[in-house]
């Protein structure tokens, strides 16, 4: 029966290179497999030796890790390919939620906020309702336990950065999260437990800013570096076992190397490659142009559609108007055509009352002349005559009376009936200027377009550095220095922070950035002041502990 683990080799080297293949990784230098040695180390496969001649543990299946082990100076000078800067964001994303990476709280919300954006793309409130990130692991757990807000608090407080960057892209989402978080104080550094000579267990952060120049050996478990200053003592520290000198040996060679080539002119690989990806976003950038574009031309089309409707809607409502308006005008015409006909009614019959009187008072005074008559005829009825005489003059006066008074009812009636008149031909007038009102159509048609890496020496040289002059890591800044609207935001949500924060609960690493902070430093800055220190003055230091 055949050995497999002697297989395991070639197993290991096909399955790095397959997976680089499969997601189509060229930044292949940043990479390499993980795993745990038999002490329970982390620990990196060396591809070009077998895996029967390294520490790992005897069990099936063997589980590695396809994991970022060395880090880029700057994230958006150095990382080329989209690929590349996701598998940054999703470890630099882990190493941060599972506080492997310290992160300040308003730092972290802020941080959120562009995984978000990476992943839902630009907010909707029509589509991220609240509770939309409910389940999603966006904050580390210190920093929930540190502050008195529950879920849908955090959520509001992310949601609102989140539609901040409305417009971004994922690549950028992702790009804009790594050059934050590689400001963090632990980002790209790895952590081994060491001691001095007087037996001080310390902390021992390799990263690819802090190189190393001078000699380095490694024998045991003493690890000696010998500095460049030759007045300088060695520098002297002791690891648990052999294998973690040699890690860490492997860690300073490997990131020395990509200090080096950061310094040197691009090869000819990298230069196409740079070519490659600027093409790419160029091509990126016209396909989001051409979307935006028949987005807008989409948002167009649905507000000149909804202003349609809504012009059709109150073109409704004033016909609606109208024609309530119409019906009551008619209705109204008709009472004062009936009120015109009762008032004719009346006039009438004054008219005849008045006809009647007339020709009464015309008998009466015929009846007048004939008795003045017989009077003359008659005197011998004088006395008699003379009463009904004044009878007749006294009904005559009566008769006149009334007939004036009738006379003055039927021109008040007249009147009357010419007033009824007049308004009726008004409201006439009126009610055919509001049906003649020019209507604006009900119905419109939408004129739119749609289109709108470490060898298994005991000893490496490292001097190679001291020939370069180029330090201009030193000269950075970090990336809420270098943008207003960073430190806007930060200051923002600290301060919103500040009033539910729980000040009891502050860590180890909470009270060392707060000190920083207050002393204005960095990354950075310790950088530069460690380098223009004196190097026998940070040795001492460094044994006194």
């Amino acid at each position: 029966m055949p050995n497999w683990r002697n297989y395991i080799l070639y197993f290991c080297c096909c399955f790095y290179l397959k997976v680089v293949k499969t997601i189509g990784l060229r930044e292949v230098w940043y990479f390499g497999l993980q795993y745990q040695d038999t002490k329970g180390f982390s620990t990196w496969l060396k591809l070009n030796k077998k895996v029967t001649a390294q520490d790992v543990r005897k069990e099936s299946p063997l589980l590695f890790k396809f994991r970022a082990k060395f880090f880029p100076e700057d994230v958006s000078e150095e990382l080329i390919q989209d690929a590349t800067q996701r598998l940054f964001f999703l470890q630099v994303k882990e190493g941060i939620l599972n506080d492997d990476i310290y992160c300040p709280p308003e730092t972290a919300v802020l941080l959120a906020s562009y995984a978000v954006q990476a992943k839902y793309a630009d907010y909707n409130k029509e589509v991220h309702k609240p509770g939309y990130l409910s389940s999603e692991h966006l904050l580390p757990q210190r920093v929930l336990d540190q502050h008195k807000l529950n879920k849908e608090q955090w959520e509001e407080r992310i949601q609102v950065w989140h539609e901040e960057h409305k417009g971004m892209m994922r690549e950028e989402s992702m790009m804009e999260y790594l050059k934050i978080a590689q400001d963090l104080e632990m980002y790209g550094v790895n952590y081994f437990n060491i001691k001095n000579k007087k037996g001080t267990e310390l902390w021992l952060g390799v990263d690819g800013l802090c190189f190393v120049k001078g000699t380095l050996c490694s024998a045991d478990q003493k690890f000696v570096i010998k500095p460049i200053d030759k007045k300088a003592p060695d520098f002297v520290f002791y690891a648990p076992r052999l294998r973690i000198n040699k890690r860490i040996l492997a860690l300073c060679m490997g990131n020395h190397e990509l200090y080096m080539r950061r310094r040197k002119p691009d090869t000819i690989e990298v230069q196409q490659m740079k070519a490659q990806a600027r093409e790419e976003k160029n091509l990126k950038k016209m396909e989001r142009a051409v979307l935006e574009n028949e987005k807008k031309k989409r948002e167009l089309a649905e507000k000149e559609k909804e202003k349609i409707e809504k012009e059709k809607e109150e073109l409704m409502e004033r016909l609606k108007r109208i024609e309530e308006q119409t019906r009551k005008a008619q209705q109204e015409l008709e009472e004062q055509t009936q009120r015109a006909l009762e008032l004719e009614q009346e006039r009438k019959r004054a008219q005849e009352e008045a006809e009647r009187l007339e020709s009464d008072l015309k008998s009466a005074e015929d009846a007048k002349m004939a008795l003045l008559q017989q009077s003359e005829n008659q005197m011998k009825n004088q006395e008699h005559l003379a009463t009904e005489l004044a009878d007749l003059t006294s009904k005559i006066s009566l008769l006149e009376d009334a007939k004036k008074k009738k006379e003055e009812e039927a021109l008040e009636w007249q009147q009357k009936a010419t007033t009824v008149q007049e308004d009726l031909e008004k409201t006439k007038e009126e009610l055919k200027n509001k049906v003649m009102v020019p209507q604006e159509p009900l119905n419109a048609e939408n004129e739119h377009d749609e289109n709108d890496e470490s060898s298994a020496e005991a000893s490496a040289e490292l001097t190679a550095a001291a020939t370069y002059k180029d330090r201009s890591e030193e000269e950075r800044m970090t990336e809420a220095e270098k943008n207003e609207r960073l430190q806007k935001h930060l200051l923002a949500l600290s301060s919103e922070l500040a009033n539910a924060r729980d000040e009891s609960k502050k860590t180890a690493n909470d009270i060392i950035h707060a000190d920083n902070m207050r002393a204005g430093r960095d990354k950075y800055k310790t950088l530069r002041q460690i380098r223009s220190g004196n190097t026998k003055q940070r040795i001492d230091e460094f044994e006194c502990m």
